[in-house]
């Protein structure tokens, strides 16, 4: 599948190290739990997000924080679904938005992201945007930056390198000119969660860079981190509810547009492996 236009189908992704947004199929997943603030839209009628600890929202959006498990069921077929990192945004305003979409299954949202996707449909490839874009064109506005220290924003950069490199506390806590048990104390601090399931959502969250690839997935997932199959498939369906065989078969012919589409790693992949 080309990037370089939406195909008939209309199913789309903007991918970047701090956002993404994905209309395409929903499949039928298992519960899922996201490392990212999610914010469902239906393209068609209704949808329903079941939270683990059974709260239910109904409507045209749904709200779930990071790494809450619940399953999202639609009367489409298709979903959009936005995903936020949470490093990267102020606390106190998501949990305001997520107030507001969970209270009143807020329909002016709701529109303003379906006509910002036809509008996308209609005028075609759209690489090369930028956070502060991404934000004005979803949701009117530049969401509220967190502000991180810059030896954890180090950290988060090697975390977001898609390339494949091992990442390891003890690498970026020397990079950091901390010792380990500081460095892993003040990561926690500066994100809101722990070094190592942190780590495990960046690395499944690198698949959706290829997930409209003809790739070998033995391979795939040793080039993102894993150590092996097993690992890569327990981790993918724990964050997106599906295997990666059927994610990659529901993404045959999914657009995908990066913010950066000549970033570290996607050139190797596109070039083949040896």
């Amino acid at each position: 599948m080309s990037d370089e236009a939406c195909p008939a189908s209309g199913r789309l992704m903007l991918i970047s190290p701090e956002r993404v947004f994905y209309a395409g199929l929903l499949g039928r997943p298992r519960r899922r739990t996201s490392g990212a603030f999610s914010i469902y839209v239906s393209l068609h009628g209704e949808l329903r997000v079941t939270i683990e600890d059974g709260q239910a929202q109904t409507g045209a959006t749904a709200f779930v924080p990071p790494y809450v498990p619940h399953n999202v069921e639609s009367d489409s077929r298709s979903v959009i679904c936005l995903v936020i990192e949470p490093e990267t945004v102020l606390p106190a305003p998501m949990a305001a938005l997520g107030a507001r979409i969970v209270g009143a299954s807020d329909g002016a949202l709701a529109e303003r992201v379906r006509q910002a996707y036809r509008s996308l449909v209609a005028t075609g490839r759209r690489e090369g945007f930028t956070t502060s874009e991404f934000d004005r064109l979803f949701f009117g506005e530049a969401l509220p930056t967190r502000r991180i220290d810059r030896r954890i924003a180090g950290a988060l950069a090697r975390l977001n390198d898609i390339s494949g490199a091992a990442v390891t506390a003890e690498d970026c806590a020397v990079a950091a000119s901390l010792s380990q048990s500081r460095f892993l104390h003040l990561f926690k601090d500066e994100t809101g969660v722990s070094f190592r399931a942190l780590r495990a959502w960046k690395r499944a969250r690198h698949l959706l860079h290829f997930v409209n690839a003809e790739i070998n997935l033995a391979h795939l997932a040793q080039d993102i981190g894993y150590p092996d199959s097993t690992h890569f498939s327990h981790s993918i369906r724990r964050f997106y509810g599906l295997q990666p065989r059927a994610i990659f078969s529901g993404s045959r012919d999914l657009a995908i547009w990066r913010s950066d589409p000549h970033g570290a790693g996607i050139a190797e992949f596109r070039q083949g492996r040896p």
